[in-house]
């Protein structure tokens, strides 16, 4: 399945606080998932294989490294839980980082909102809106990013450029 969607992260001090905005403007509660995310090396974009209970998938994603709202070019396959292919990307890439998260998922019409808990990175939230359908422009995608950005009553220093194995390596290269 192949995806556009526009996005932005942001480092959060306080969950909770994000959460009851969510909730007042009538935001559905999707699930919450403990997430393992290994990206694997690559010479071009992102690959990661998600785990995430019995919903496994392969991604590859590029996009720039900017603190605004950013445009992601995404190939998403869905999978059954299987170690073998796990291996054999390790076998052939090999394992560039690993990314342990707990992520409350909630959503609005096309936008999602992921609450996340990063291991050794701390609290965030990532708002995506995505092109479901072919409906949206890149333009309306990132004007519902500027929407909730301004809702969250975020502030620019928030912003996250890179993804979190970008934030984890560079933390572990310190």
């Amino acid at each position: 399945m192949h995806i556009q969607n526009v996005e932005f992260k942001a480092r959060v001090e306080n969950l909770e606080t994000i959460e009851e905005l969510l909730l007042s403007i009538q935001a559905t509660f999707v699930e919450t998932q403990h997430q393992i995310d290994t990206y694997f090396n690559t010479s071009t974009a992102r690959l990661k294989l998600r785990e995430a209970g019995e919903n496994h998938s392969l991604i590859h994603y590029d996009r720039a490294n900017t603190d605004t709202a950013k445009e992601s070019d995404i190939i998403y396959y869905q999978h059954l839980p299987n170690a073998a292919l796990k291996n054999i990307l390790t076998a052939q890439l090999g394992v560039k980082v690993i990314i342990d998260k707990v992520r409350t998922m909630y959503a609005i019409d096309n936008v999602r909102f992921h609450l996340d808990i990063v291991q050794q990175l701390g609290t965030f939230v990532e708002v995506e809106a995505m092109n479901e359908g072919q409906n949206h422009t890149t333009q309306s995608l990132k004007e519902q990013c500027d929407f909730y950005f301004r809702t969250f009553k975020l502030q620019p220093k928030n912003l996250i450029d890179r993804s979190y194995s970008d934030l984890l390596l560079d933390q572990n290269a310190d």
